[in-house]
């Protein structure tokens, strides 16, 4: 990688860099600089292959994904419990890697979506995580009093992503995001043991050492977040009648469906999700400026139509229409200005897979002239052609070369077949790696 990729200030454009070469220069940027990198994908799709693949060439580092809400601008509904609890628990691992000493090298990786959108503060997070260890001191009522504060359900039997239930001296919980619930086994006040289960036999599947519970929520319905969002609705809408659900439910304590959506109003301010990584460098995914675009204006239009509806006259409005009164954009989400400020002072790097991408907004360019793999699609699809001989034939021919041949597969089960029908085909002395260190 050249050096000044790493090196130089300010934002650069990067070409030659298609899909899947991508994660190996941010796992090299991360390794050159020694500073996070906060890489943004355009969306859910490309954060998730870009994750993977980055676990591939940098299996020794933290890879902390940062999800969006799975709902629309002003949406009616709510996000996931799962979404909420995955985005709090990123926020968390976060603000531990901050302070902890002798950290992996960190990659965090979200969508646009989510790096637009304003998060809760680090303090929020570190004082709504409840960090159990075993071993340690932790009083079985102040377990069960966290979990009723934020959200969970208690239940008989754990069943679903968000239940607990208590059985003496055993608190199972089942946290949202989770793929197995956890079986907290207590002996007197200290914590005996923390074990995985199965939801259907209710057999120990593992052990764990330590956890992070998180909230189901961003939003904690407690006695001071009601009384703030009481006092900024107001603010922010005037006098509130008998026929506002939002109102009338928060301020009775009750969850409401949507009320994710106003959450600048529940909390004393937001942050951004740069706030978290200040140090970072941050690499942008191709077709970024393209998806930032398109957000803004999803968001523009949402907002503007709810604005319409709301300030329709009552005689206007269609039996039982409950009014949505939406929130300013610039409360929810950074502005364009403010987008644009914070790549600044992050140093971005705009990837695109053109090997002569033309500067943006005064860019430097460095071309690192990688090229996609060949995927053998159009030999799939002609009659009479062995794909496989096609495969050996290439391979051959890149050897020749004195270039190293590194072949992907879709599952470890494949890698095995792979291997077999290629040494069918007359290529030998092939090797099976787990991830790039192990590419001889």
């Amino acid at each position: 990688m050249k050096s000044d990729l790493a090196s130089t200030e300010g934002r650069l454009t990067v070409g030659g860099v298609p899909e899947g070469f991508d994660a190996l220069v941010v796992a090299d940027l991360a390794r050159s600089r020694g500073t996070p990198v906060l890489h943004i994908a355009r969306d859910d799709a490309r954060a998730a292959a870009f994750s993977e693949a980055v676990r591939f060439f940098a299996p020794d580092y933290e890879v902390i994904f940062f999800p969006a809400w799975d709902c629309l601008p002003y949406d009616r509904v709510s996000p996931k419990p799962e979404i909420a609890s995955e985005r709090l628990a990123a926020l968390s691992a976060l603000v531990r890697h901050r302070t902890a000493d002798g950290s992996k090298p960190l990659i965090v990786v979200t969508t646009v979506n989510a790096a637009i959108q304003r998060v809760p503060t680090p303090d929020f997070v570190t004082g709504s995580t409840f960090h159990a260890h075993v071993g340690n001191r932790i009083a079985l009522d102040d377990l069960t009093a966290y979990l009723e504060a934020n959200a969970y359900h208690r239940a008989s039997v754990v069943a679903e992503q968000g239940d607990y239930a208590v059985r003496g001296g055993i608190v199972d919980v089942f946290p949202p995001g989770a793929p197995e619930p956890l079986r907290f086994d207590f002996f007197g006040d200290t914590l005996d043991t923390l074990r995985t289960f199965d939801v259907d036999s209710q057999t120990t599947t593992g052990q764990v050492t330590e956890i992070d519970l998180v909230p189901v929520s961003e939003v904690l319905l407690d006695e001071d977040t009601i009384n703030r969002f009481r006092r900024g609705y107001r603010a922010q809408f005037g006098s509130v009648t008998d026929e506002d659900q939002l109102y009338e439910s928060v301020s009775a304590g009750r969850k409401q469906i949507g009320m994710e959506h106003w959450l600048p109003l529940f909390h004393e301010k937001l942050v951004t999700l740069f706030d978290y990584v200040p140090e970072a460098l941050v690499s942008l995914d191709a077709l970024d400026e393209d998806a930032v675009e398109s957000r803004y204006d999803i968001i523009t239009d949402y907002y503007d139509s709810r604005k319409a509806a709301m300030d329709q006259p009552k005689n206007k409005l269609s039996l039982g229409t409950v009014v949505y009164k939406p929130l300013p954009p610039d409360l929810l989400y950074l502005t364009k200005d403010e987008w644009a400020d914070r790549l600044a002072a992050q140093n971005a790097r705009a990837f695109t897979p053109f090997q002569r991408p033309d500067g943006a907004d005064g860019a430097q360019v460095v071309n690192l002239s990688g090229k996609r793999g060949r995927n053998f699609a159009a030999e799939r699809t002609q009659e009479g052609v062995n794909v496989f001989d096609a495969v050996a034939g290439h391979i051959a021919q890149l050897r020749g070369a004195k270039k190293r041949v590194l072949l992907a597969s879709w599952s470890v089960g494949a890698r095995e077949r792979l291997k077999g029908v290629l040494a069918d085909h007359g290529v030998d002395n092939t090797v099976l790696v787990k991830d790039w260190p192990w590419v001889p």
